[in-house]
């Protein structure tokens, strides 16, 4: 590899690095332990992961370094150049970290890469990531123990607010939500008139590429989807063009349907599927981070044997596969897409949500009461449309605090 030859990747590098807006960071930045060999971010389509990435070379290597090199692979430079040459050349002239993007354009064996990357440059540190969640995810197992792992999820409300200039707030533990709700909700509506910016989040705010075009962001939002089915689930798994059609039909009849039980023998008779078949399909749709599977209480995803309710992965998705999307299931779509980050969150027969075994939440409009969970122990009414709440009431908006 010669330095003409390595030049394109020097120059594509240096003008992202340069381009890179350092003004906002997601709350994985403070998460991630660069200093570990072997780097993993994964997040779905859209999260801002390769953002994150160039911010962090950006502030801790500088512009134009000589130690730290961005690579995307699906640049056409690699489809005559090999990955493994481009970091030989960067390692015999002293760069010290590597971080590389869209690795599963590599193909089925992006983790084999990876692996030979760190065995031939154990001095070397690497991060990467790639847009398919999917693939990611399914490849990532054969690097278990060399990786360090990091989830990114789309935008919180906080870091709506805050990406959307309107204020900077902390997160807040969920323990702490509870007991201080009134103080530290009355305290942020002093700021700002909280509901509009949390009816337009709701609606446009989960991925921050929201803001390149807002008009067209859910019409982008639904390509993105079906760029999930039409590509990465046929790169995981040999499926037919009909069971991909079947797993489009499945996402929208789910995002229609209100969060009940699902009686999933009667969904798979309408797809024309078996249930094997529609298990996989359910699972390949939760993986991709379009939807969120409940358990049951005493379940963990990993031994489920089928969903108690079922939900879009965001409101977001909700509004880009629903015309007239139910505002019940919005709001129990809210409060499960921001909770579930940190925290498990399971059925329960009384309530809508069961959180680490111990609290119980019941989501409802304005007037929602107590008859539903009256009598349990650390039990909370979740209402949407208010500012502030009392006692055992708690603003739904709030929840978008928690990370």
């Amino acid at each position: 590899m010669t330095a003409e030859g390595i030049e394109p990747i020097f120059r594509t590098s240096n003008r992202l690095i340069r381009e890179t807006d350092c003004s906002f960071h997601r709350y994985l930045a403070k998460e991630i332990d660069w200093n570990e060999p072997l780097v993993c971010i994964m997040g779905a389509r859209g999260a801002g992961k390769t953002t994150l990435i160039l911010q962090h070379i950006k502030e801790t290597f500088g512009e134009g370094s000589d130690k730290a090199i961005y690579m995307s692979l699906d640049n056409l430079w690699f489809s005559n150049n090999n990955p493994i040459e481009a970091v030989e050349y960067f390692y015999s002239h002293g760069f010290t970290h590597v971080f590389l993007d869209e690795v599963h354009h590599v193909g089925k064996d992006w983790s084999l890469l990876l692996k030979n990357l760190a065995d031939q440059f154990p001095s070397m540190f690497f991060a990467y990531s790639g847009s398919s969640l999917l693939k990611l995810d399914k490849g990532r197992g054969d690097l278990s123990r060399r990786q360090s792992i990091y989830r990114l999820r789309g935008l919180s409300f906080r870091e709506y607010l805050e990406f959307e200039g309107v204020g900077r707030y902390e997160p807040f533990e969920l323990d702490r939500l509870v007991k201080e709700h009134v103080p530290l909700a009355s305290r942020i509506c002093s700021d700002v008139k909280i509901l509009p910016y949390f009816d337009r989040y709701r609606r446009c705010g989960f991925y921050p590429f929201y803001k390149r075009s807002p008009t067209h962001y859910l019409d982008q939002l639904l390509e993105t989807v079906h760029k999930v089915l039409d590509v990465d689930y046929p790169g995981i798994e040999e499926v037919s063009q009909d069971t991909i059609r079947k797993a489009k039909k499945m996402l929208m009849i789910l995002a229609a349907s209100c969060p009940q039980t699902p009686n999933m023998s009667a969904l798979y008779r309408e797809l024309g599927t078996e249930r094997a078949q529609g298990l996989k399909m359910l699972s390949a749709l939760e993986r991709a981070g379009l939807l969120a599977l409940l358990p049951p209480k005493g379940e963990t995803l990993k031994n489920m044997s089928k969903p108690e309710k079922i939900y879009c992965d965001n409101t977001n998705l909700m509004h880009a596969l629903v015309q007239n999307a139910n505002i019940g299931t919005l709001r129990e779509t809210f409060f499960c897409s921001q909770v579930r980050k940190d925290h498990a969150a399971v059925f329960t027969e009384r309530g809508d949500f069961l959180v680490d075994g111990k609290w119980t939440f019941e989501i409802g409009g304005k007037g929602k009461g107590f008859s539903q969970i009256a009598d349990i122990p650390d039990s909370y009414v979740v209402n949407d449309d208010v500012e502030v709440g009392f006692g055992n009431k708690i603003p739904l908006w709030l929840f978008g605090f928690l990370y």
